[in-house]
């Protein structure tokens, strides 16, 4: 994207944000108005306190990307630096299996026990 692209479109969200803004606040006034009426409810005053948080809406989610952008940038720099600077590591050689440990005497009594138990039942 060229440098002019890129300034347009900021131009185009902050005049999006802009208008959202003053649209809702306009709205906002609007159920100000109501709530001040004969007829206004205590619901038309909630109204007053969401319309201006819908207004900053665009503008808090233009500020999100905006963030998250810049992280996933630094984090892919990050990674490129690390995969330059880590050296080829050689694989570890595997050792042997150790031998099998001694069989103890009660050990050795209880199988020659399960064997004859099975020899048994056959």
């Amino acid at each position: 994207m060229s440098a002019s692209s890129v300034t347009l479109r900021r131009l185009g969200i902050a005049g999006v944000c802009l208008v959202s803004l003053a649209l809702c606040c306009g709205l906002a006034w609007w159920q100000w108005e109501r709530f001040s009426s004969a007829s206004g409810t205590f619901q038309n005053l909630g109204y007053v306190l969401q319309w201006p948080l819908f207004g900053l809406f665009p503008a808090f989610m233009f500020w999100r990307i905006r963030k998250l952008r810049r992280r996933a940038a630094e984090a892919d720099a990050q990674e490129a630096v690390a995969e330059t600077a880590v050296p080829e590591v050689p694989a570890p050689r595997r050792r042997a299996p150790a031998p099998p440990p001694p069989e103890d005497d009660e050990l050795a009594a209880y199988n020659r026990y399960l064997r004859e138990l099975n020899a048994r039942d056959k």
